[in-house]
Formats: structure tokens, C-alpha cells, sequence
């Protein structure tokens, strides 16, 4: 082919081309444009809190700009911020890290993705608990990886078995990826299920990603356990993955960090140097203030959320044909839809989580995220990160939709 007939397509790098568009495109974007159009929507799918940040540390980043911190820092972030890592990993998870293990990055996405690509090879395998959050796939295809899905039992609160683990583990097998509490179904492992599944990490030799974004937002007994706590052994397999974004309500600050061993850290750093270099300065000089100060509105906004869970579990089951498994951590839960597929609004047949939010959209007026983008066709994903009213509003017109299929 002459480069007078090359088309965009081909010119496309096939790891561009191994990346699965987006099941909730056309739903997110529809329920925006009937926003804008006026219409009443109540989406359940937004992943961040309803809550603003902060005020003392939106203040200390306007501290910052008064002093002239624009300029660039060092590519793997602040080294006062770095020190302030540390601390929080020795005061909330029992880990001593240095500073030089320690990567900041814009946002807790990237540092996921920095870590896989500091570990995944073409045709490495990357064992993934399935529902998962819909992007942990796809970088992992774009690094030419193939993820492993392990199906977590809806009778095991969605979490799975160290049993399961093993089974999935091949010689190819290079990570796994672990993430409690859950998005998108609100699990959270006990300190004595990490540490099984820990075990069986150690004695396989595989590396682990522990993606810990949401460890703050957790409601019932269970209290999350950091995988690199296990032991020591663990810790130097594990990359620990966290971030600012749902912690302190600072989606938009884009400020994520991991903590790795000496030699995975120093490969990332480099890596980051090159592509992006470091993250927002004034973001980090907020970060600062946010890991070092007192967390009273944290765990004001954790209240809130959990009035709100309660609120939802309860009205989920006053509903007839669906049900939950009930969420011990983040903010979302997963509604159980398979018992209505064969049913009819109108002309229109529901065989699918797709085309449940679809039509539920249409009819109600109500945005619910496709289980099918997390690897659970039998679901839809709710998030409760919506105002208390405007979630029991939105509840209520599910019900109704749900009582008006044949």
C-alpha cells in the first residue's frame, strides 16, 4: 500500500485498536444532552463525590499560587509531598515506605497505568476479579497483555476465592490486579481474605497491583487491609495504588500516587519523566495539606454517604424482580436486573443490562451505568453520589419502571 492510499485506520498503532469502545458512551451521553435540553434526568453514574473540597485545602492551594509555586518539581512529585505518603502509608496501613518509593502522578487512573506498564509485557497475563472497574482491561490490552477474568460469586458478596486465584494462575501469569473496597460493587475484603490471597501470590511469585482508591469509604464491620501489609514477602510483589480523588471530593485536583518497590518505583519514575513529567504543582501543594491535616470533613462526608447507603438498600428492597448485594465500601451497588430480561416496555424487549439502562432512560429518565462495561451483564451499576432526595426521586421512578414491563 503506498502512503497516497493510507487510510486513518491504518494508520492507527494496533495497541490504539485493541482498546473496546466504551459500553456507557452513548448512555452518559444521551442522559447529558437530555439534561441540557432541560429534561429531568437523575443519573446514578457519576464515580466522585457531590461533595466540594475542602475548604482548608482548597486554601492552601491558593496559598501556593500567592507564593509563585508554578514552576516545575521533581517528575515523581514534591519531595514534601512524597515525605507526606509516607506517613499516611505508616499511620493508616502499618507500611514503611521511603520517599524514592513513592510515584505521584494526575490521578489515581495514571498511576494504575504506570504500573502496568512498568510490568506487562506482550502476552503477559493479568488476572482480574470480575465485576472490575472497566479500565483495568483495557490498559492492560494496550500494553498487548491478556487479561484473566476471575468471576467473583454474588454468593461470596462478589469477592473472590483464594482457591479461584490459584486456578487462574498459569506460567504466564505477570500480575493481579486487586481492588477493595470495590468499584463497581462495593466489596471489601477482611484483613483474613487479603491475607489468603496474598499467600497465594507469594507462593506463585506474581506481582500484584492493589488499587486502594476508596480504602476511606467503608460502612459495615469489615475495615480494609492493605495487601502489602501481609508480609513482607507481599510488599515486595505489591504495587499499592491511591490517591486524593474520592478521599477529599478532589476528582479534578488529578492527583494519585503509588508506592512500589525500590526498583519497580525507579523504572516508574523514569517512565513518567519522559511522558508526562510531574503532575499539577499547586494540586500537589493541596495534597499536602489534605494527607497532614485533620480529616473531620472526611469522615463527615463518609456519614452522608452512609445515610444515603442504608436509604438505598432499603428502598432496593421494597422493589419486586431485582435486588442487591449489599455495598461495605465506596459508593456504588449493583442492582441485580437478570429476573426482568424476557420482559417488554412496550415494543421494546430487554434481554440485557444495555438494554435495560437504555430503555430505562428513555422511559424514566433515569441514567444507570451497564453492568456489562464491568464484566456483569446481569446488573446495572448505581452510584449513590447523589443528593438524598434526588436518589430516593430517581429509586422510586425505577420502581415504577420496573412494575410497568409485561
Amino acid at each position: 500500500m503506498s502512503d497516497a492510499n493510507r487510510t486513518t485506520a491504518d494508520a492507527l498503532a494496533r495497541r490504539v485498536s485493541r482498546i473496546t469502545p466504551s459500553l456507557t458512551l452513548s448512555i452518559s451521553a444521551r442522559a447529558k444532552a437530555m439534561k441540557k435540553a432541560g429534561e429531568n434526568v437523575i443519573s446514578f453514574g457519576a464515580g466522585e463525590p457531590d461533595f466540594s473540597t475542602p475548604e482548608h485545602i482548597t486554601e492552601a492551594a491558593r496559598a501556593a499560587l500567592e507564593k509563585g509555586y508554578t514552576k516545575y518539581t521533581p517528575a515523581a512529585g514534591l519531595p514534601e509531598l512524597r515525605r507526606a505518603i509516607c506517613s499516611k502509608f505508616r499511620r493508616d496501613n502499618g507500611l514503611d515506605y521511603e520517599p524514592s518509593q513513592i510515584v505521584v502522578s494526575n490521578g489515581a487512573k495514571h498511576s494504575v497505568f504506570n504500573a502496568c506498564y512498568a510490568l506487562v509485557d506482550e502476552g503477559d497475563e493479568v488476572i482480574i476479579p470480575a465485576p472490575y472497574w472497566l479500565t483495568y482491561p483495557e490498559i492492560v490490552k494496550t500494553l498487548g497483555g491478556v487479561p484473566v477474568f476471575v468471576k467473583a460469586s454474588k454468593r461470596n458478596n462478589f469477592k473472590i476465592t483464594p482457591e479461584q486465584l490459584r486456578a487462574a494462575i498459569t506460567p504466564k501469569t505477570k500480575l493481579f490486579i486487586f481492588n477493595s473496597p470495590c468499584n463497581p460493587t462495593g466489596a471489601v475484603y477482611s484483613e483474613a481474605e487479603v491475607r489468603a490471597l496474598a499467600e497465594v501470590c507469594v507462593q506463585a511469585g506474581i506481582f500484584v497491583l492493589s488499587d486502594e482508591i476508596y480504602e476511606k469509604l467503608v460502612y459495615g464491620e469489615t475495615k480494609p487491609f492493605s495487601f502489602a501489609a501481609c508480609s513482607e514477602e507481599a510488599k515486595a510483589l505489591t504495587v499499592t495504588v491511591n490517591g486524593l480523588s474520592k478521599t477529599y471530593a478532589m476528582t479534578g485536583w488529578r492527583i494519585g500516587y503509588l508506592a512500589a518497590p525500590k526498583e519497580i518505583a525507579a523504572a516508574i519514575d523514569s517512565f513518567q519523566s519522559h511522558s508526562t513529567s510531574n503532575p499539577n504543582s499547586i494540586a500537589q501543594y493541596a495534597a499536602i495539606t489534605a494527607l497532614s491535616s485533620s480529616e473531620a470533613a472526611v469522615e463527615e462526608m463518609v456519614a452522608r454517604f452512609a445515610r444515603r447507603r442504608l436509604a438505598l438498600i432499603e428502598r432496593i428492597s421494597d422493589m419486586g424482580g431485582v435486588y442487591c448485594i449489599i455495598p461495605d465500601g465506596a459508593f456504588y451497588a449493583m442492582l441485580v436486573v437478570s429476573g426482568l430480561y424476557g420482559k417488554r416496555f412496550g415494543s421494546r424487549k430487554i434481554e440485557s443490562s444495555m438494554d435495560f439502562a437504555e430503555v430505562l432512560l428513555d422511559a424514566a429518565k433515569v441514567a444507570v451505568v451497564p453492568g456489562a462495561a464491568f464484566g456483569a451483564d446481569d446488573c446495572v451499576r448505581l452510584s449513590y453520589s447523589l443528593s438524598m432526595q434526588e436518589m430516593l426521586e430517581g429509586l422510586g421512578r425505577i420502581d415504577a419502571f420496573i412494575q410497568s414491563l409485561d
